[in-house]
């Protein structure tokens, strides 16, 4: 029996390619209207993930669908745990029509790594998300200031890395205005995945190798090319005796 990994990606983002990432996933980050999304968009992923079995996730955003979340806001506090608490509740309404459970709620873009090393922020966020802690999983980066708070607050996490964008040395994330921040060749975001998944090591943009431990890969699903590039390294996992996680 080989060892089985978890394979999220972000959907529902108005790339229309959820048929073709779907069957080679095992779990999904959906947009709930922060960044992207709609009802209608989430009911079309929801059937999605029932249809092939992947976990379920929320994927809230800072309000700002012009910069596809992708740019820090200021906003205050009190008005981002509403946006946050509106965006999961519209997510959570159509998850219980359709009977179907919230597996793990990720922020998305510039929210994400903004709480990654922001106290004040991941703690909004943790309150903003707080009805959901005992049943609901968090996505967090290894290492960050968000995983070591949700776990003080008693949260269940799952450890985060990111198979198709650089890193440099410090665990950051190349800025996405540089041109080598996302991995883009299938090759390429193999071998990248295969270090993480087999030695627990990332090769950062400064040629370091750099330990990190994690129990969810991401692909992002409006990359160029991403079922192209999840259809190559599903095909590659059995020679590395790798499997998805069921």
């Amino acid at each position: 029996m080989g060892k089985s990994i978890d394979i999220n990606c972000d959907v529902g983002e108005g790339v229309g390619n959820e048929e073709k990432l779907f069957p080679l996933i095992s779990s999904c980050n959906i947009a709930c209207g922060g960044h992207a999304g709609s009802a209608e968009s989430i009911a079309i992923c929801l059937e999605l993930a029932k249809i092939h079995e992947v976990a379920i996730g929320a994927h809230p955003s800072y309000p700002d669908r012009e910069n596809f979340g992708r740019v820090s806001m200021t906003i205050s506090h009190t008005n981002l745990i509403r946006q946050i608490r509106e965006q999961l509740n519209v997510f959570t309404n159509i998850c219980n029509k359709l009977d179907m459970p919230l597996h793990h709620i990720k922020p998305h873009g510039a929210l994400y790594n903004d709480i990654a090393n922001n106290r004040n922020l991941a703690l909004v966020f943790l309150n903003a998300v707080e009805p959901y802690r005992e049943n609901t999983y968090l996505y967090v980066p290894y290492g960050s200031l968000i995983a070591e708070l949700a776990i003080s607050a008693h949260w269940n996490i799952k450890r985060e890395a990111f198979a198709d964008r650089n890193y440099h040395t410090d665990l950051s994330l190349v800025s996405r205005k540089e041109e080598n921040a996302l991995i883009t060749n299938a090759k390429d975001v193999w071998e990248h995945l295969l270090l993480m998944v087999k030695e627990n090591h990332v090769k950062t943009i400064e040629n370091m190798n750099v330990p990190i431990h994690a129990d969810t890969y991401c692909f992002h699903g409006d990359t160029p090319a991403a079922s192209d590039i999840l259809t190559y390294i599903t095909s590659k996992l059995p020679e590395f005796n790798l499997q998805l996680k069921p």
